[in-house]
């Protein structure tokens, strides 16, 4: 195929076959989405997460099972890890995650092996668009070659590239991929509106398209980044305003009424995006020279709280003379956000080791998290129905409409003395010890 192929008269053609690499929170509602329009295989190389999709059901919630099997009868999805079944297609979409390692460095890892596998098939004329999270320069400087030295094909000659960052919000049911705007972005101008107007198909709220393929990918890392640090703000705040007595919560209601106050909630920032995308945009100041001193200290600051929670915690709970050797403690929830069972970099393990270092017991509850991922990812064994008994701890850590419903009774959960720490500001001020 050329380029002219996918449009006629300025409009998308039925030639179109568009591939989703990689089926997580991502890439299976766009591969939902693209197949309302389009003829879409989603490609994964776990077994057993296609072969449940192509069951009808969506683990992580992100896709109704109404949708999904909707999406695979009538609009003929196809759901597979058979790397065969997307040789065919023309349009390819890497949705691949994009994390840190240990150190907090980029881990490429993934969009390499994507751009690897995808060299093996891709034919003359093929667009590639990468979603994954990146800083400036990725998709040119680190796939493209790849992608050419495998395939044998000429970049811009050979086969085109794109750009259109996710913009998924886990567990999120009113910004989903189809109402949200996306920005866009292709290698040459023609390839540029071909993208533009592939995503435009399926999008309610239309596309902006950037000027190239770097402005693209500047824009999607500084979105959360801007966010990381807004938060860092309100944390560092809410640690002062508890030195001196001062409810945080309080403070950011009053200030919000000036019209130019933007109001942000203190909390843990966990998660794939906003606690992840700074590293990258920070690592990538560094390799040119420019030390973010803002960016990475909002990051120290916002990896700093679990701790500070189980700390003051502990302080709360001598403060009331409970012993805090072999106490019991009850941490409520634990995914990375409230009503969905993403645990992906959740920083609820933070308050959980904080806690481990007083020798205290601990229990997690979370009725949204799956037990056997939370155990093969952290090592830890977490409960999902409300445990019986009495402890001298709760900490509220996640906003889970249980709890934000006060579904939960805490006279019931907990000793006649005991510290209720409400991490989110959910529960009425009156019965809670704390607050960030």
């Amino acid at each position: 195929m050329t380029t002219e192929d996918y449009m006629e008269n300025g409009k998308i053609t039925d030639s179109i076959r568009i591939a989703v690499i990689g089926l997580g929170y991502v890439g299976l509602p766009l591969a939902r989405l693209f197949s309302t329009k389009f003829r879409t295989i989603g490609y994964d190389t776990d077994k057993a997460r296609t072969e449940a999709l192509s069951s009808g059901h969506d683990g992580t919630l992100e896709v109704d099972d109404r949708l999904l099997k909707e999406a695979i009868t009538a609009h003929g999805l196809v759901c597979t890890s058979d790397i065969t079944k997307i040789r065919e297609c023309n349009f390819y979409v890497v949705a691949v995650p994009t994390p840190v390692d240990i150190n907090h460095n980029p881990d490429l890892t993934p969009l390499r092996n994507a751009s690897r596998m995808l060299g093996t098939i891709i034919k003359k004329g093929d667009i590639v668009v990468f979603e994954s999270t990146v800083y400036p320069g990725v998709t040119e400087e680190e796939c493209v070659p790849i992608i050419e030295e495998v395939s044998g094909l000429e970049y811009n000659t050979g086969f085109f590239a794109g750009y259109s960052p996710e913009r998924v919000n886990p567990g999120d049911k009113e910004h989903t991929v189809e109402n949200i705007r996306k920005i866009t972005s292709g290698s040459t101008p023609e390839v540029a509106d071909i993208v533009d107007k592939v995503y435009s198909e399926v999008l309610e709220n239309g596309t902006y398209r950037a000027s190239s393929i770097k402005v693209a990918e500047a824009a999607k890392v500084i979105e959360n980044s801007q966010r990381d640090i807004n938060i860092a703000f309100v944390n560092e705040l809410s640690k002062i305003f508890s030195l001196m007595g001062i409810d945080t919560l309080e403070v950011l209601d009053a200030a919000a009424t000036k019209w130019n106050f933007i109001k942000m909630n203190p909390g843990l920032v966990g998660g794939h995006c906003i606690s992840v995308d700074p590293y990258y945009l920070a690592q990538c100041a560094q390799r040119h020279g420019y030390n973010p001193e803002i960016i990475l200290a909002g990051r120290r600051v916002n990896d700093s709280m679990g701790a500070y929670v189980a700390n003051q915690t502990i302080k709360l709970m001598l403060k009331k003379g409970i012993q805090v050797l072999k106490s019991k403690v009850i941490i409520m929830g634990f995914t990375f956000k409230e009503n969905c069972p993403d645990v992906r970099n959740t920083k609820i393990i933070d308050i959980y080791r904080s806690l481990q270092e007083y020798n205290v017991d601990i229990t997690v509850y979370d009725p949204w998290a799956s037990k056997d991922v939370v155990r093969k990812v952290y090592g830890i064994d977490i409960v999902d129905k409300l445990p019986s008994g009495k402890f001298d701890a709760a900490i509220v850590a996640v906003a889970h409409g249980q709890f934000r419903r006060h579904e939960v009774d805490m006279d019931a959960l907990l000793n006649p003395v005991h510290v209720i720490y409400d991490v989110k500001g959910i529960l009425p001020r009156e019965i809670v010890d704390g607050r960030l």
